[in-house]
């Protein structure tokens, strides 16, 4: 019994001593609890609120996106004049300089053209100074039928003078022929001499009339050639220059027969071989002028606010990395968004509408000196940051 007394007496006094090792402090009174959670709370506005002023501080006058890619104004290579390709002088991905032979069509049927033109061109020259000397001779032939005019009528008049005589001597004879001083065959031949004198003097009219009319032919064939040729020369007459137009324009097709970089680029989407027939302005392939090229930008419509053309802006290229930094100008706004454009653009005819954030282009022009250094091919994205702040 005083074992088992001893041994409780044991555990109390280890009991006793684990309790007094716990903490039985009171808790904090709520309104200890308020201050401590408002502390908080104000902590983390003051630190939401430098974090935001940083942003403001540093990025505030930079709008950027990477939604940004290469462009620029390529020049499509289209003969102007059908014919089969004789030769194709350039390649795929080749840089060419304006001017630089492309490829060549077969000239045989221009080169016919040119001979053709030239012959008809060599014809009306001549034929106007034909004209020319058929006006001398037409004039002439005016004088000469005011000469021919002339003789008839005195033919004319002699044969009147003729007429008048053989009538009077017919008048006398017809008198005397009842006293039986003239004869019958003597009146007779007075007839004759009359009926012959008038004949004469009606081809002697005739005569007169068609005298007059050769004259006043050949006066209007006259006028109607002066018509022809007044005020002209053998350069200046119009059959002349329509002629000459049509050589000319033989010429220009048979120059056109040998295609030509309109401008100096990379050789792109080539679609021409040797043999193949192209029909006028039929694509062959297309000229990208990489020292030309520019970036459209595609801004969100809240990021607009304060851009305005001549702002500066930093480009970086995923080619190139963050290494290589492009420096460019706004060049200007496109008229309207990407899906202001579309092919068929978005129409909310339910009511049930979502507004969605709306994207802008933004040309963006390149400094050509750093293309020459780093040059960039169409369609590659980029980035772009614009300073707003209008100190650049």
């Amino acid at each position: 019994m005083p074992t088992e007394t001893a041994e409780l007496t044991q555990a109390f006094q280890d009991d006793k001593s684990t309790v007094t090792h716990l903490d039985f402090r009171p808790p904090d009174p709520p309104h200890k609890r308020t201050r401590r959670g408002t502390l908080f709370a104000g902590l983390g506005l003051a630190l939401a609120a430098a974090t935001a002023g940083y942003f403001l501080l540093a990025d505030g006058d930079h709008v950027a996106t990477d939604n940004a890619y290469v462009n620029a104004e390529t020049a499509q290579v289209t003969p102007l004049v059908a014919g089969a390709v004789a030769d194709v002088a350039v390649r795929n991905t080749e840089f060419v300089r304006q001017g630089q032979i492309l490829f060549r069509l077969d000239d045989t049927d221009a080169r016919l053209a040119v001979a053709k033109a030239e012959a008809e061109y060599q014809r009306v020259r001549r034929q106007f100074s034909q004209a020319l000397a058929t006006s001398g001779a037409l004039g002439s032939q005016v004088a000469a039928g005011g000469a021919e005019i002339a003789r008839a009528r005195a033919d004319l008049a002699i044969a009147s003078a003729a007429f008048e005589k053989a009538r009077t001597d017919l008048g006398r004879r017809s008198g005397l022929t009842e006293t039986g001083a003239v004869s019958g065959e003597e009146l007779t031949a007075a007839r004759n001499a009359y009926a012959a004198a008038a004949g004469n003097v009606a081809q002697a009219r005739a005569g007169l009339a068609q005298a007059s009319a050769a004259r006043n032919a050949a006066a209007g064939n006259r006028a109607a050639n002066d018509a022809m040729i007044a005020g002209a020369t053998v350069d200046t007459h119009p059959d002349v220059l329509a002629a000459k137009a049509k050589l000319d324009q033989a010429k220009v097709d048979l120059a056109r027969t040998v295609i030509r970089a309109p401008l100096a680029g990379v050789v792109t989407n080539r679609q021409v071989q040797v043999g193949q027939r192209l029909a006028a302005g039929a694509a062959a392939m297309t000229i990208v002028p990489l020292g030309a090229a520019y970036v459209d930008a595609n801004f969100k419509e809240g990021q607009l606010t304060r851009v305005r053309i001549g702002q500066p802006v930093k480009l970086t290229s995923d080619v190139y990395g963050s290494d290589v930094v492009y420096h460019g100008r706004v060049a200007g706004f496109s008229g309207g968004t990407g899906s202001a454009f579309a092919l068929i653009p978005a129409q909310n005819a339910t009511g049930n509408w979502i507004k969605v954030v709306q994207r802008l282009p933004v040309r963006v022009a390149l400094d050509p000196r750093e293309l020459v250094r780093n040059p960039l091919q169409v369609g590659l994205s980029m980035e772009a940051e614009i300073d707003v702040s209008g100190k650049g």
